[in-house]
Formats: structure tokens, sequence, C-alpha cells
């Protein structure tokens, strides 16, 4: 690929913008004919745990800030442990592993409850500002610490804030990882290209859509104030099911226990499970869970 860093955008020559589109691409799509035990449609709840990791890595030391970040580990967390169980359904969480030396026995306890803990950086970095060797570190140790507290190697990654840079492929293929989800190319699951090569990675692609953070977020110290009622979300969320579920596909749901934690919220997903669960043919699985049948059943094909 030519690099024309002196030229705009718009006075590239196509082998240039080729190139960057071309670097990460959605290739076959890894959708099954039929999922486990013939279900029609799966289910894939995550819940990103990045608790107070986001104003550290922004060097924020109000604990007012990192008040809001606890609550997530403190109130929320136990709720939705205790929502899973209720419902008797699976769930990954993706931990910054900052968070998981924080908060240890949540991790353990996640996983002895039949959930995944996948990665999700180290403090919640941005990827695309660092080098290489710095992002391949980070993962690296993030991953080690991740199997250190739960004994349960990751498979599996969620970059922080979804924010893929140029090298993340290289070293998820570096580190054995079967799945992603961070990238957006599509519904259901595909196989990622590393410039045209087939990787054999999953992707099982997340949506802003399908995130409570937009819904609800806000920054005392911004205009950016939204709050959405959970009523609205929740018809929103019931009709990317109802997609999915028609189409035989897979609903990937992310959320943050801080945010969706709180009392309104948490009775919204309580509902929306339930909805979920009157369907007798939907499976609910971890993220891992999901890549693994999907390759399965492609090597089959």
């Amino acid at each position: 690929m030519t690099t024309t860093p002196e030229l705009e955008p718009w006075q590239w020559p196509e082998d240039t913008w080729r190139g960057i589109v071309g670097k990460v691409r959605a290739g076959r799509s890894l959708t099954p004919l039929t999922w486990k035990n013939g279900a029609r449609a799966a289910v894939a709840l995550s819940f990103d745990s990045d608790h107070e990791s986001i104003p550290l890595r922004d060097n924020e030391r109000s604990p007012g800030k990192l008040s809001q970040g606890e609550y997530g580990a403190r109130r929320s967390v136990p709720r939705i442990i205790e929502l899973l169980r209720k419902h008797e359904v699976p769930a990954t969480f993706f931990v910054p592993a900052v968070m998981a030396l924080l908060y240890p026995d949540q991790q353990r306890e996640a996983v002895q409850a039949g959930h995944e803990v996948g990665i999700h950086g180290w403090i919640h970095e941005r990827n695309s500002i660092l080098g290489i060797d710095a992002e391949r570190e980070l993962m690296q140790r993030a991953s080690d610490t991740l199997e250190q507290i739960t004994g349960v190697r990751p498979v599996g990654i969620r970059t922080p804030s979804w924010d893929f840079s140029p090298h993340t492929l290289q070293l998820i293929r570096e580190m054995g990882l079967i799945y992603d989800s961070s990238l957006m190319a599509d519904d259901d699951p595909y196989e990622l290209l590393d410039e045209g090569e087939p990787t054999g990675v999953v992707e099982l692609p997340p949506e802003w859509i399908r995130d409570d953070f937009v819904y609800f977020n806000m920054d005392r110290f911004s205009s950016l104030r939204p709050h959405t009622p959970p009523s609205s979300v929740l018809e929103i969320w019931k009709g990317e099911f109802d997609g999915a579920y028609e189409e035989g596909g897979l609903f990937v749901l992310t959320m943050h226990p801080h945010v969706i934690g709180h009392r309104s919220r948490i009775r919204m997903l309580d509902e929306l499970i339930e909805y979920m669960r009157s369907r007798q043919d939907v499976w609910f699985a971890t993220h891992a869970d999901i890549a693994r049948y999907c390759l399965e059943q492609a090597s089959k094909e």
C-alpha cells in the first residue's frame, strides 16, 4: 500500500484507499443453518465491566467520577449475577485487567456461575494511539492477569471502546484467540479477513443500537446528557431481537454494569430476558461457546 501522508484523502491514489479499506474486512458468513440443539436464534448477553477504568485511563482522580464506576462493581454486578441466575442464562463479562485486580472475587464468582470472562484491555486503553509493541504487551498482560485470577485462559476479546487498531487483528492471531467482538460489518457472525486472507477468527459483531451506553450515558461537564426511558430502550432491543429471531441469526447485547445496573434499568433487562426466553427455540450462550459452535459448523461444510 502506498502511503501518502502529505495528501488529503480526496487526493489519494486508488491503492491507498483500497489498502486502508482492505486491511481488516468481513469474510464469509459463519451463521450456522441452525443453532445448537436446533435453536432458531442465538443470544449473547455481554457486560463490559469498565467500572473505574475509564477515569483512571484518563488520569481523572475525582472521587465523584470514580464513585460512578464503583457503583458498577458494588451494586450492579451482584444484581446482574442474580438476574442471570434467576433466568438460568449465561453471559460474557469483558473486564479490563485493572478492574479484575481491583475486584478479583467477582471474576471468580462469574466463572464459577458458568459465565465467561473475556479480554477488555489493561486499563481501557485506546488501541488506536498505541504502537504495536505497546498494544501487544497490554493485551498479553491483560490475558495473563485474567487467567491468574479466574483460572481460565481467555479465548476472546472486545477491544476497549471497540477501538480496533490496524495491528489488533495481527495480535489476536498471535495470541491464538478464537473470536473478537468489536467490529460491526454485519448483524451475524463472520470470519475476519486480514488483507484478504481468511484468519479463522470469528467476529461476533456488536452495534451501538444494541448498547446501553448511548441511551443512558451523561457527562455533567459537557452537553452530553442523554436519558432515554428504559421502556423505549426495551422496545428497540425487542425489535432487534425479533429481527434476529425471524432471520435465524445472532442477537449480541452490550451492557455496562454501572449503566444497566440501576433499579429501573435492571427491571427492563429482566423483562427483556423474560421476553426472549418465552421463545422456546432460542439458545443463550457465552460469546466463547457461540464462536466455537460457529467454527465447528463451518468445518463441516
